[in-house]
């Protein structure tokens, strides 16, 4: 039996896909707290969705207790926990150490802190629990251009994996959702892959109705661009030839692949 879905925390959910959930599942009756360090946005959220914003810091641990806590004064029992914060620095293999942290941190630790947390709530209760990892198209085929984004999304998903095959049987749904151009600005700051990723893009709100959809049952992944379950399939059969085509790619769009940031031109200019 799936579990209830009576209220939500929603973290990065001041702007983006984040924002786009929060209203979603508040429309649909939930209860929603909105976590986010953009205090303004965050307000602005939870004015729509009834619930109080949350200011702070959702990556590390103190943050996600707090957070957690906050949510727990208003509505006691928490059901759903939606891990959407995330960010996309970096690059390449000039990236900073602390680039490279930063990124693990928010993308990664901030849903072990956060499953850390509420996994042993929905056990003790018996009453299970939902777990949403905002993951994206990259953590099951890579992101082009961006090494920490890649290797952070694709860590996500296989925690997100590791949960479901630990608790799906004592009642804690995993769904990762992993889309693909959305029309957020991060898409705006995603560099020389921006306009192969806008084409096809779509809006927050549409990966928020999927999501919903998605909500109504188990499924562990969800994808609001389907296309990129054929794409994740050629990459898992033919993983030498995806490679070659994505080396092929990041050629044509002139990815930098200098340890310094510069573009390579005897490999960009190859067919």
């Amino acid at each position: 039996m799936a579990p209830p879905m009576r209220t939500a925390i929603v973290t990065g959910g001041g702007n983006g896909i984040g924002r786009a959930i929060a209203l979603r599942l508040a429309a649909e009756g939930l209860g929603v707290v909105v976590a986010d360090l953009a205090g303004d946005a965050a307000a602005a959220v939870a004015e729509q969705t009834g619930a109080p914003a949350w200011v702070g810091d959702c990556a590390g641990q103190d943050g996600v207790a707090a957070l957690i806590a906050a949510a727990e004064e208003r509505f006691g029992r928490i059901d759903v926990f939606v891990a959407n914060a995330g960010i996309d620095s970096g690059a390449g293999l000039d990236t900073p150490d602390e680039v490279w942290r930063r990124v693990l941190d928010v993308n990664l630790m901030g849903h072990v802190h956060a499953a850390r947390a509420m996994v042993p709530r929905w056990l003790a209760d018996g009453q299970g629990g939902r777990f949403v990892v905002t993951a994206s198209a990259a953590g099951l085929l890579s992101m082009v251009g961006n090494a920490p984004y890649s290797v952070s999304k694709h860590a996500a998903v296989a925690f997100a994996e590791w949960l479901s095959l630990t608790y799906r049987d004592l009642g804690v749904v995993v769904q990762a959702l992993c889309p693909q151009g959305v029309r957020t600005a991060m898409l705006q700051d995603l560099g020389p892959v921006q306009p192969l990723l806008h084409q096809g893009s779509l809006a927050p709100e549409e990966v928020a109705d999927v999501l919903w959809q998605a909500m109504q049952g188990e499924k562990f992944l969800v994808l609001p661009h389907p296309e990129v379950a054929g794409y994740y399939a050629a990459r898992a059969t033919s993983p030498d030839s995806w490679l070659t085509g994505m080396n092929r790619l990041a050629g044509r769009l002139g990815v930098p692949r200098t340890a310094d940031g510069g573009a390579h031109e005897a490999r960009k200019a190859r067919p």
